[in-house]
C-alpha cells in the first residue's frame, strides 16, 4: 500500500514541475479559439480563400513569396505568421489577427513589394494581446 501512495506523490510531484495543476471533481470546458467568428465569415462562398489560386501557377508564387518573406520576418507574432494570403489573378487578399498596427503595414508592404501596389486587399485586423 506504501508504494501506491508514493507513486500517486511522485506522479503528483511531476505534474506540478511542469506546471500543471490536476483539477479533482471538474470538468473543463475547452475555449473557443481566438479567430472562431472570422472563421465562419470565411465559409462563405463569396469569401476568398487559399483554395480560389490552386489552378494559377503564378499565384501561387506570389502567395508563397509572400509568405516566405513574412515567414522570414522573426520580429513578427504568431498571428502574424499565421495571416491568409490569397492570390487571384495577380491580386492579394490579406486577412486575419495581427498583434499590432506595426504587423499589420509591415504584411501589407511585404504583399506590395510581391504583387505591387494597388494589388493589395487589406482585410488584416489588430488584436493587441490581453493581458493576463
Amino acid at each position: 500500500m506504501q508504494f501506491k501512495h508514493a507513486f500517486c506523490a511522485i506522479a503528483m510531484s511531476s505534474l506540478l514541475s511542469l506546471g500543471v495543476a490536476p483539477v479533482f471533481g471538474q470538468t473543463q470546458t475547452p475555449t473557443a479559439p481566438d479567430n472562431t467568428k472570422v472563421n465562419e465569415r470565411d465559409r462563405t462562398k463569396s469569401s476568398q480563400t487559399a483554395d480560389n489560386a490552386k489552378d494559377n501557377a503564378a499565384d501561387r508564387e506570389m502567395m508563397q513569396k509572400i509568405r516566405q518573406s513574412v515567414m522570414d520576418d522573426k520580429s513578427l507574432s504568431t498571428y502574424a505568421h499565421n495571416v491568409k494570403i490569397i492570390a487571384k489573378n495577380g491580386k492579394v487578399t490579406l486577412k486575419g489577427p495581427v498583434r499590432s498596427e506595426d504587423e499589420r503595414k509591415s504584411i501589407v508592404q511585404k504583399a506590395q513589394d510581391a504583387a505591387g501596389p494597388g494589388n493589395v486587399l487589406n482585410q488584416l485586423t489588430v488584436k493587441p494581446e490581453t493581458g493576463k
